[in-house]
């Protein structure tokens, strides 16, 4: 049985609203990294010296796509008309293995080829990850752990960026990037070591 295509279409665009709460944003938000792209990307390593770079863990009102703000120690909101493309911790950890790309020698691994080299395993926790009302800046702060092939030897760091902004969607979002990426970047130095 042949399904019209105008009903396909509108399926799709009520699951979209669905998933956006009703009406569906103007434009999403996403991450875009701001290290310099690399030419070529053909690399080797040897056993135990890939990167494997998890999804972060992430609280529960960053388990979603809305932007949260901060509006004192117990309360959080959502700014206005904003919101991901994706859930934050997925945007971060693809930007992660980007910056790394980017930035070191390594040889970065997706998390589904794991199976190919354990190499450094890189996990973590993404516990900011949005705007400070009282602060006036967003701030984005990972809790990261690196371990080396059966856990042999085990780091944790604590990497924090703030970037002012007003509160609103046209600042919030590209603050945002802006901080994502310098946390990014400050981890890809420390896995390069």
């Amino acid at each position: 049985m042949r399904v019209p295509r105008f009903l396909l279409a509108s399926a799709a665009c009520l699951s979209l609203a669905a998933c956006f709460g009703g009406k569906a944003p103007a434009t999403l938000l996403t991450l875009t990294p701001q290290a310099a792209p690399v030419d070529n990307l053909s690399r080797s390593a040897s056993a135990g010296q890939t990167v494997t770079i998890e999804v972060p863990v992430v609280p529960q009102e960053l388990n979603q796509v809305r932007v949260p703000a901060l509006e004192g120690p117990t309360a959080v909101t959502y700014i206005k008309d904003l919101q991901w493309v994706d859930r934050p911790n997925r945007m971060f950890q693809q930007l992660l293995s980007e910056t790394v790309k980017r930035t070191t020698t390594r040889v970065v691994l997706d998390p589904k080829q794991a199976s190919l080299d354990p190499g450094l395993r890189v996990t973590g926790t993404l516990q900011r990850f949005g705007y400070d009302t009282q602060a006036g800046q967003v701030i984005v702060t990972y809790d990261a752990a690196l371990s080396t092939d059966g856990g042999t030897r085990v780091e944790t760091r604590r990497f924090t960026a703030a970037v002012p902004a007003v509160g609103t969607a046209e600042s919030v979002g590209p603050a945002l990037n802006q901080a994502a990426n310098q946390v990014a970047l400050d981890v890809a130095r420390w896995i390069a070591g």
